[in-house]
């Protein structure tokens, strides 16, 4: 028999083991006045425990119908290398799975649009807060599984008029970043900025997660090889629960091995 919990931290520790242990099932709905009348708790100590084990991706708050549980979807391994590559088909790979040859899915259609730029966008692109700039935007996934990342791509309006093709719908072999290096940009050098966050209303609703689950966001930042000015910014948006990153450390020649022996002074 259960232990009867008293606290909202005891109420999620005991439905987490319930959904880990198979005793409650993905697709399930768990509902706040539900929860507190059978452990006879109040209904803000329920919600309480329904945001706990949201934020850890076990559950889904939906408006209207409850916590719906999720599905157990694979933890990815992301190498956060510095070597970036080619494919002859499709042009730059950067660094992302372990597994780069993986089929991945779109979901919805690939959007093109002019939106007013966020702040950190506008600063980096050295243009006002809120003014046009066109975005590229796709939600990808590995074959059969849910939505895994968003991935935005913000393009400078002087680099649109240098490469007018990148708003196109398409924008031909190797992609918008070779328009970009054709039209006198290239090589572009990127640099890649790392941070977890809460997700935005849209982002969850896109990545099908709660709002109370961290995602990672990785930020790239190209650089135009004229004037070192960045012409591009690409936001990947990923659910935190989904992915670990794994980096291979290297031995500087301060720490290598046999230990040298010390030098007398």
């Amino acid at each position: 028999m259960d232990e009867v919990p008293k606290t909202y931290r005891q109420l999620a520790d005991l439905v987490r083991s319930k959904i880990e242990g198979g005793a409650i099932q993905p697709g399930q709905i768990l509902r706040a006045d539900t929860l507190a009348g059978e452990y006879q708790l109040s209904r803000q100590t329920a919600q309480r425990a329904l945001t706990v084990i949201a934020g850890e991706g076990l559950v889904r708050t939906i408006r209207g119908t409850g916590a719906v549980v999720q599905p157990r979807r694979p933890r990815r391994r992301i190498a956060r290398g510095q070597l970036v590559t080619r494919n002859p088909h499709y042009g730059y790979v950067f660094p992302a799975t372990s597994d780069p040859m993986e089929p991945w899915q779109a979901h919805g259609q690939p959007n093109r649009s002019y939106e007013p730029a966020p702040q950190s966008i506008a600063d980096t692109l050295g243009v006002e807060e809120g003014s046009e700039v066109l975005r590229r935007r796709r939600v990808t996934s590995p074959v059969g599984e849910p939505p895994f990342q968003i991935a935005d791509t913000w393009i400078s309006p002087a680099a649109v008029a240098d490469a007018p093709q990148v708003a196109e719908p398409s924008t031909g072999p190797g992609g918008y970043l070779d328009r970009l290096e054709e039209a006198g940009h290239g090589p572009i050098a990127w640099q890649e900025t790392t941070r977890v966050r809460m997700p935005s209303e849209e982002e969850a609703r896109l990545l099908e997660i709660s709002t109370g689950l961290p995602v990672l966001e990785v930020s790239m930042v190209g650089r135009s090889a004229q004037d070192d000015r960045p012409v591009e910014v690409t936001v990947k948006v990923i659910p935190a629960d989904r992915v670990e990153l794994v980096t291979d450390l290297v031995r500087a020649e301060s720490a290598e091995w046999p230990v040298p022996p010390v030098q007398p002074r």
